[in-house]
């Protein structure tokens, strides 16, 4: 996927891929004929008998493990998959995002990183180290942001927003103020959702200093007041007393007017009979 969003090309693996080395065992040995793959996981093993039988795998046992992949060209599964290549081959790419996400009605966030997350003394860390970089590129694009479904009038302030970076890394962080909202149709069909407002901040990191994780984040906190929209057809009499206001008041206007233009013309013919007679 470029940049821009459009997409650059399907590469699936075939005829004419370069001839890679026999996997590496666990015990140490390459894989024979006829012999089942169970690759190691680097230490990074729950159980004696776990098996890491790709890049992903040792990833996410390091990430359970709550360690980092310093240097993914010293695991063979890595190495093998061309892991580091393919970050290569991805730089300056782009991707679509889309899904739906539940979350409690308490304060959060949700945020979008690179590199595996994971626990560490109980902060939420992401591990970086293999994507061998000193700098991400955080513009993005939001066709749309939403707390709840859809109803008439509401305002998604997010929506259409688009950021271009400019320091060479950094953290964009958005924090939303969420307004529990009920809506209500004439029918009388009720809509549970949400409204949120919104302020933006960007803390920038030097090249080789990265200060805080490089990411997109959203802060979110829930209001304690709720907004209720209502519709109701008017009544008859609330019509007729508005039909009535129009009326009086195009008449009242109109007597103004009337005043007026007599009076004015009152006026210029008593000056035109002094005229005459002097």
């Amino acid at each position: 996927m470029h940049a821009h969003g459009n997409v650059i090309e399907a590469r699936p693996d075939g005829i004419g891929a370069p001839k890679i080395e026999k996997p590496l065992q666990r015990h140490g040995g390459r894989l024979e004929h006829n012999e089942t793959y169970c690759g190691s996981c680097y230490g990074a093993e729950a159980a004696d008998d776990d098996c890491c039988n790709s890049c992903e795998d040792v990833r996410e046992a390091y990430r359970k493990k709550g360690w980092a992949l310093s240097n993914p060209d010293l695991i063979d599964q890595c190495k093998r998959e061309g892991f580091l290549q393919k970050i290569k081959d991805e730089e300056g790419e782009g991707c679509n995002i889309y899904g739906f996400l539940e979350v409690n009605k308490v304060a959060g966030n949700f945020h979008f990183a690179p590199g595996k997350s994971f626990q560490q003394s109980n902060v939420h860390v992401h591990d970086l180290l293999a994507f061998q970089k000193e700098s991400f590129n955080l513009s993005h694009k939001i066709n749309r942001l939403a707390f709840g479904d859809y109803f008439p009038g509401v305002v998604n302030p997010l929506d259409s927003v688009h950021w271009t970076q400019e320091q060479p890394s950094g953290m964009y962080q958005y924090f939303l103020k969420v307004v529990p909202t009920v809506y209500t149709d004439v029918s009388g069909h009720t809509i549970q959702s949400n409204q949120f407002s919104v302020t933006e901040h960007f803390k920038g990191a030097e090249v080789g200093r990265l200060q805080s994780l490089p990411g997109v984040f959203f802060f979110y906190d829930l209001s304690p007041i709720k907004v209720t929209f209502t519709e109701q057809h008017v009544s008859f009499l609330h019509f007729l007393t508005n039909v009535c206001a129009i009326v009086g008041g195009v008449f009242t206007v109109s007597g103004i007017l009337d005043s007026f233009i007599y009076h004015g013309q009152k006026a210029i013919k008593k000056k035109m009979e002094i005229g005459k007679f002097s």
